[in-house]
């Protein structure tokens, strides 16, 4: 009885080892996709949108006189 419950345990962690393994190859695999939305996200999340910045209502050539 005992080694039965010794090799449940022992599967128990192998599955979650290769469980861990397989998030990680998945992080890793899609990291660029991942970092691309959190900086779309972030962006939203601040106000600031990519299209308008806050020096559009200055005069820049009455400022270089």
């Amino acid at each position: 009885m005992k080694s039965s419950s010794t090799w449940r345990f022992v599967l128990k962690i192998v599955g979650l080892s290769l469980a861990a393994a397989g998030l990680i190859c998945l992080l890793v695999g899609f990291w660029d996709k991942l970092a691309e939305d959190a900086a779309a996200v972030k962006s939203k999340l601040s106000g600031k949108c990519g299209c308008c910045s806050e020096f559009d209502d200055f005069d820049d050539d009455l400022l270089c006189e």
